[in-house]
């Protein structure tokens, strides 16, 4: 059985600023003009872009959002459970193949939102991988605060303080 040390290591993870362990594999090298993007980008962005991420069962993807759609795909390891804060309030979705539990092997975040995740077992990890398109770029990247999550969702209190840090 593969550990979560076996893919880091082999894929060459690193630390992400959010939680967890990532590597870019794919940029796209065509680019989208900044006159042709929504305000709300600073600059040119690539066609999309993708990466691995994995987060072992002690880490957690803390809440943050960015400009563009984000599709996570599951590739290895256990379920995890995705947790997006948006006008409706709390939406969770979980990653990974069981169906018959509501797992999902892909799982789609609209751009601007809220959202962070978590693995469901204990003593396990989850490998995915996550297109971005618009491209990422840090630029577009922002972590929420506690404070600013439980002035808008006051009622989410106990996944806010999970996934956020205390500033």
């Amino acid at each position: 059985m593969r550990t979560a040390d076996y893919w880091i290591q082999n894929l060459g993870l690193a630390a992400h600023p959010e939680g967890g362990f990532f590597k870019e594999t794919y940029r796209a090298a065509g680019t989208i003009p900044h006159a042709t993007l929504p305000g709300t980008f600073s600059g040119e962005r690539n066609f999309s872009t993708a990466i691995y991420f994995l987060l072992r069962s002690h880490d957690k993807s803390l809440f943050h959002r960015i400009k563009s759609d984000e599709l996570w795909h599951f590739y290895a390891g256990t379920s995890l459970s995705i947790y997006i804060l948006d006008q409706n309030g709390l939406t969770i979705r979980l990653l990974g193949t069981d169906l018959v539990k509501g797992e999902q092997p892909q799982v789609i975040i609209p751009a601007n939102v809220w959202f962070g995740a978590a693995v469901n077992d204990p003593d396990s990890y989850t490998l995915a991988g996550c297109t971005v398109a618009p491209g990422f770029d840090f630029q577009d990247f922002e972590m929420a605060t506690q404070k600013q999550l439980l002035g808008q969702y006051p009622d989410q209190g106990d996944i806010i303080r999970k996934l956020t840090l205390v500033q």
